[in-house]
């Protein structure tokens, strides 16, 4: 059974959040807190996963995070937030944090970064993954089109013929009845395949797939 830890200060968004976990993982042992303190306490005992806000009662986004970390080295964390503060967002990256999904995120942007960061994977939004590419002479950052590629190996063979039709100016509709799949397969591939790409939309992520010859 798949267990995890969702810190966030609203009730409400901690509901949806365990909604979208439980997407994916229908048995999933979830523990919900609302501030930094009870996270780290709560993530000594060990879970497969956390996704947590950066602006919670107890501690400073960065500290709360690196304590986080502290008690739990091993534990994937997923930052969902609403910030646009860059560095702030390296420094956590930098840190080690697995993915970033802005709190504007659709549900199904949320479940396949979730499984790809459970899978070892990474999840940038394209900005991010942008600005992290200006560093690489530093050394603190890997290329962006080295991360890419390594994700996009974790598409299935289905994934690929999705991103091929939509490479291709299909729709859901006609990619459903191409492939013989329910419309709202197509939509759960396509939420993979953008949230492995980096991509903001199905559009980006057939640009990101030709620049990374996979078309």
């Amino acid at each position: 059974m798949k267990t995890c830890l969702i810190c966030d200060d609203h009730v409400l968004v901690r509901e949806a959040l365990a909604g979208t976990v439980r997407l994916g993982w229908p048995e999933a042992e979830i523990t919900e807190v609302g501030d930094f303190p009870s996270a780290w306490a709560a993530a000594a005992k060990g879970f497969d996963l956390c996704i947590a806000d950066l602006m919670m009662p107890g501690a400073s986004p960065l500290r709360g995070i690196e304590a986080l970390k502290q008690a739990a080295p091993a534990m994937p964390i997923l930052i969902v937030t609403g910030t646009e503060d860059d560095v702030l967002l390296l420094d956590l990256l930098d840190m080690g944090v697995s993915g970033f999904a802005p709190k504007t995120a659709s549900g199904a942007i949320v479940e396949a970064a979730l499984r790809l960061i459970v899978a070892g994977g990474r999840y940038l939004p394209p900005r991010l993954a942008e600005i992290a590419a200006t560093r690489i002479d530093t050394g603190r950052a890997p290329a962006t089109r080295d991360s890419a590629a390594m994700l996009a190996d974790r598409l299935t063979d289905r994934q690929m013929e999705v991103l091929r039709l939509v490479a291709q100016g299909r729709s859901n509709k006609e990619i459903a009845r191409s492939l013989q799949l329910a419309p709202s397969t197509v939509k759960t591939h396509l939420a993979h395949i953008q949230a492995c790409l980096g991509a903001a939309n199905r559009t980006d992520a057939s640009i990101k797939a030709r620049d990374l010859n996979l078309l």
